[in-house]
């Protein structure tokens, strides 16, 4: 199946692409969704998240405190690191194995923020990257995620600048309010042999 990878810093606009994406056939592999999947009660990755991060994590019901483990695994580089080592390998076999289960799908899409660091952008045919500029992702971000300006700015300086992205991408995609994203999305296509 060929597979695109879709990626680009947090409030760009990538889920604006994937939907227009599912519309014309395409199966998406979220990797949002694939990391909350592997952090449910009882997950044997929970453990591992427990010895490297603290036990205390985990709330009574034995699900993750997931703001305590990203105040933690943010905290430095190091820590950020370890988080990657033990999650990506598991989310990375969520999505593969997604994709194994939609044969019939006229391609796949794999949304990942962290498609290239992750080393996932290797296994994907083609490679786009979604970029918007700084003040619009700002507004995107604390309308979607209910942020204060302040939370949302150190949000987007954790990621790389939109640079690293359309460097290391095969097509960017513009997501400007000037931009047309249909006109964006038939570029991308023109792109994929499917």
């Amino acid at each position: 199946m060929y597979i695109i990878g879709l990626t680009g810093p947090t409030g760009a606009g990538k889920s604006t692409f994937s939907g227009m994406l599912r519309e014309r056939g395409f199966y998406i592999a979220d990797a949002d969704e694939a990391a909350r999947r592997i952090v449910q009660p009882g997950s044997p990755l929970l453990p591992k998240l427990c010895e490297a991060f603290g036990e205390d994590i985990l709330l009574p019901d034995g699900s993750l405190d997931r703001r305590l483990l990203a105040k933690r695994a943010f905290a430095s580089p190091e820590n950020t690191l370890r988080l990657n080592a033990l999650t990506h390998p598991q989310i990375e076999r969520i999505l593969f194995d997604d994709i194994d289960a939609h044969p019939d799908s006229r391609g796949a899409v794999i949304d990942a923020a962290l498609l290239i660091e992750s080393g996932i952008a290797d296994k994907c045919d083609l490679v786009a990257a979604v970029i918007a500029p700084k003040a619009e992702r700002l507004r995107r971000i604390m309308r979607r995620d209910g942020l204060t300006e302040e939370q949302a700015e150190t949000r987007m300086r954790a990621q790389p600048d939109e640079s690293f992205y359309a460097d290391r991408a095969d097509v960017t995609l513009r997501n400007y309010a000037a931009f047309d994203p249909e006109a964006e999305l038939r570029r991308l296509l023109e792109s994929v042999p499917v």
